[in-house]
């Protein structure tokens, strides 16, 4: 007589803490850089990692401080790779030029990709839980280019006259322009390949 057995029971395995953390961000900036802070719902984070809603809680502690650490990341993300464009070999210059390209801040911008989250974060500068994440933000991103800068001017590849920490607010300036001029500039296109030409021009040594 076969002997019948009760299946057993799946174990659940529960993934190391730091290991969930960097999936809730994970998830999180995904979502925040589809939907934005305000539509993007603790709910659908929870659902990507497989967890409850608690658990992502228990992480972060808020859906603010849940935003401020994808800022964070993204943040350290673009960084990086533009740093690592540089240490490959090319010159400031051409990586700027790469990263500030129209094209390339169009599709940097769409629901989806890291800009957006920075456009969406943008607006919500005045909201009390998240104003001083922004600001430490556009610091971090304003340093890493003012690094950049200063690559480019060791190099010789970038004036030598240029304050590199003004040269790179300025570009940061550049960039969060672009949500008011595309509500209010005709032939936008245009007017931003210009304007991309003319920062990148300022920049170069023959430039004086």
């Amino acid at each position: 007589m076969a002997v019948v057995t009760e299946p057993r029971p799946r174990t659940r395995h529960r993934l190391p803490a730091a290991e969930r953390r960097a999936s809730i961000l994970a998830a999180a900036t995904e979502v925040f850089s589809e939907t934005g802070y305000q539509r993007g719902k603790v709910s659908d984070i929870a659902k990507k990692v497989g967890v409850s809603e608690p658990v992502v809680f228990q992480n972060f502690g808020s859906k603010a401080a849940l935003y401020r650490a994808a800022l964070d990341h993204v943040t350290e993300a673009v960084s990086a790779l533009l740093h690592h464009a540089a240490d490959a070999g090319r010159p400031v210059p051409e990586v700027l030029a790469a990263f500030l390209d129209p094209a390339h801040m169009e599709r940097f911008h769409q629901p989806g990709a890291h800009g957006f989250l920075f456009a969406d974060a943008t607006a919500l500068a005045h909201d009390p839980d998240l104003g001083e994440a922004l600001r430490q933000v556009h610091q971090h991103f304003a340093d890493t280019l003012a690094e950049l800068i200063r690559r480019g001017q060791t190099a010789g590849d970038v004036r030598d006259d240029l304050d590199a920490r003004t040269a790179a607010w300025w570009l940061v300036s550049l960039l969060a322009g672009r949500t008011f001029r595309a509500s209010v500039v005709p032939d936008r296109d245009t007017v931003e390949a210009e304007m991309t030409k003319m920062a990148l021009r300022a920049l170069r040594p023959d430039a004086t």
